[in-house]
């Protein structure tokens, strides 16, 4: 935003410079993350036009998209100009955005590395405030019969019963399985305790001819996979 639109309305502005009418001639893909947001809060306040506004919030989020997912309502709301209904827009918005990136991910039925499973999870579990562990079952192709969140947990982590994961796995004939789980606090690296559970379940698969292919470790920027750091 130029220091010449500071202080007027959208609609004082050059024609080509509104948010709305710049995506009309030059497309989606030509607006900025701040002109999309302020398309989303649609006006602005006495004193900020919607860009003005776009702009405090997403510098509050770090400028990062990642970031501004991880706002709760209360989050928007605390923001100037932010009323109830408008968070509420921002957050349908980014939680569209999460579960086109899911649909993505989900139409590849074969894993064929780690970065498959990250694709998958890294866009579903991300940006929890909580952790969740999930488990992948497949075939003996590698492709995947189904995935099932086996329980959620606090924000320092979540416990979960191997038995009740073999007995899935048996039911659902599978030949292999790949578990994963988030790090809310964005630090990828396992603890003592997500080593222990994967020598444990290993252990428990092995018994049953069932293969643990990896356990994966997911925040909103990395990932930790126990099978490419020979740790498996």
């Amino acid at each position: 935003m130029t220091t010449e639109y500071k202080n007027l309305t959208i609609k004082d502005w050059a024609l080509e410079d509104r948010p709305r009418e710049k995506m009309i001639k030059k497309g989606v893909g030509s607006l900025s993350d701040t002109e999309l947001l302020a398309i989303l809060i649609k006006s602005g306040t006495k004193n900020e036009n919607a860009v003005a506004i776009a702009k405090r919030i997403l510098h509050s989020a770090n400028d990062n998209l990642n970031e501004l997912g991880k706002f709760t309502l209360a989050d928007f709301t605390s923001t100037k100009g932010i009323g109830e209904a408008k968070g509420i827009t921002i957050m349908a918005a980014l939680e569209i955005g999460r579960r086109r990136k899911l649909s993505e991910a989900l139409n590849r039925p074969k894993i064929n590395s780690s970065n498959d499973v990250k694709e998958i999870f890294q866009a579903q579990l991300a940006d929890l405030p909580h952790e969740e562990f999930w488990v992948l079952f497949m075939n003996r192709a590698n492709k995947v019969l189904d995935q099932t969140r086996i329980t959620q947990g606090g924000v320092t982590g979540t416990v979960f019963d191997i038995k009740l994961i073999m007995k899935s796995a048996i039911e659902k004939l599978a030949s292999s399985i790949i578990v994963c789980h988030n790090h809310p606090s964005g630090n990828p690296k396992p603890s003592e305790q997500d080593i222990q559970i994967t020598r444990k379940l290993k252990e428990a698969a092995q018994i049953f001819e069932i293969s643990l292919l990896d356990h994966i470790i997911v925040t909103d920027s990395e990932c930790f996979s126990f099978a490419d750091n020979g740790s498996l």
